[in-house]
């Protein structure tokens, strides 16, 4: 993993990739800073941070779209494949490297709560509280970006799959506004959720009988249950959406508010998509 690593971390400071990367959250963060913090007098640090959520919606796409998606298109996967390191090992060695970059720019901005000091009071807990979440929301950013690399040969593809998610999950809180909270509808979209899942099941498996099975049993269950006690279905696609919205996770931590249940959510993240990826090269190897 070590190995793998090291090439990553030099392939990213050796090209124009990782730098551009660095070169554009530091610029929309000195702007920011520029306009909030120094010409404002806002003494907020975190409100700064708030407003910057949005830089992962170009920067991550870009940065991630070549690490693995690159390596399947020159066929030198397979080089790493055969070498003696597992595909956990090799994951974590590319995933590992894309933080490290994306420390880089992080740590510059440890220092603009101490630049404040110089001008009045600040309060670093909750400058510092706000820095974390935001560290650890790139961190999960960045490993859904290296999951969508990881399921296609092109760049580009990669890059926009990534985008449409970051972006659905950046207006989750605006999307879920749309569907309504009845017990009924709701129950109706997990019936499409259900058919939806029984699909992917068909063809991943090629079976009509256990897909039609599990889709019968699926639609039986929830229909019994709504008919049982339709109050817990109110409300339930909103309660979904809400475990995908990344940016309500982070707010606590511009609220001054050191959020455990917020790290172990964006940890959660970050080793769900993990396996995914590894899960995906997996496959792809033994086909």
């Amino acid at each position: 993993m070590t190995a793998v690593y090291k090439r990553e971390l030099k392939s990213y400071l050796t090209s124009m990739i990782g730098y551009l990367f660095i070169f554009f959250i530091l610029v929309l963060a000195g702007i920011y800073f520029s306009a909030y913090q120094l010409s404002s007098a806002y003494p907020k640090f975190e409100y700064t941070m708030s407003a910057l959520t949005f830089v992962f919606l170009i920067s991550v796409p870009i940065l991630t779209m070549r690490v693995l998606a690159e390596e399947r298109k020159q066929k030198t996967d397979q080089l790493l494949l055969t070498s003696p390191v597992s595909v956990t090992g090799i994951v974590m060695g590319k995933y590992l490297a894309l933080v490290t970059v994306f420390a880089i720019p992080m740590a510059v901005m440890c220092t603009y709560p101490l630049i404040m000091s110089k001008f009045g009071s600040v309060s670093y807990k909750g400058a510092y509280t706000a820095i974390l979440g935001f560290f650890l929301l790139g961190c999960a950013n960045i490993a859904i970006g290296v999951f969508f690399s990881s399921i296609t040969e092109s760049q580009v593809i990669a890059a926009v799959l990534t985008f449409v998610f970051l972006f659905a999950f950046y207006m989750m809180s605006g999307i879920s506004s749309f569907f309504s909270q009845t017990a009924l509808s709701t129950c109706i979209a997990f019936g499409c959720l259900i058919l939806a899942l029984c699909i992917i099941i068909y063809t991943m498996i090629k079976n009509t009988i256990i897909s039609a099975v599990i889709c019968i049993c699926g639609e039986a269950a929830l229909v019994v249950t709504y008919i049982v006690k339709s109050s817990i279905f109110e409300g339930g696609i909103q309660k979904i959406l809400e475990v995908f919205n990344l940016s309500a996770h982070y707010e606590n931590f511009t609220n001054n508010i050191l959020d455990v249940t917020g790290i172990v959510y964006f940890i959660s993240v970050i080793a769900i998509c993990i396996f995914l990826t590894v899960q995906s090269i997996v496959k792809r190897r033994w086909n």
